[in-house]
């Protein structure tokens, strides 16, 4: 499971933050996941429940935040939704868009005290 050494990096992360910033706990953690990501944010959550403990992070307020697809498509320039990544354009029917959102992993924000 991936998802947890994602967590244990994110922990890190912040812990990092949270010393340069000289703060005692992380109170809140906003982490974004694409859903093309590969990321499974059930596995995530989990994850993080484990990742979280005996760290600075423990009782923080994470929330994961999905990050929905968007494309545009290379051909005729369509911006949509895909459902998968191979998904051809809905406009003209092309492939090999480009994804603009939806890869992502991203740790948004981390507030300290």
């Amino acid at each position: 499971m991936h998802e947890l050494s994602i967590a244990m990096s994110i922990v890190e992360l912040a812990e990092e933050y949270a010393g340069k910033e000289h703060a005692e706990k992380v109170t809140e953690l906003e982490i974004e996941v694409g859903d093309f990501s590969g990321v499974v944010i059930d596995a995530l959550e989990f994850a993080m429940e484990e990742a979280v403990k005996e760290s600075i992070c423990q009782g923080a307020v994470w929330k994961i935040i999905p990050v929905h697809p968007l494309a545009r498509c290379g051909s005729c320039g369509h911006t949509y939704h895909p459902d998968s990544l191979f998904q051809p354009c809905p406009a003209c029917g092309g492939y090999g868009a480009e994804i603009l959102q939806g890869e992502e992993l991203r740790l948004r924000s981390i507030l300290v005290e």
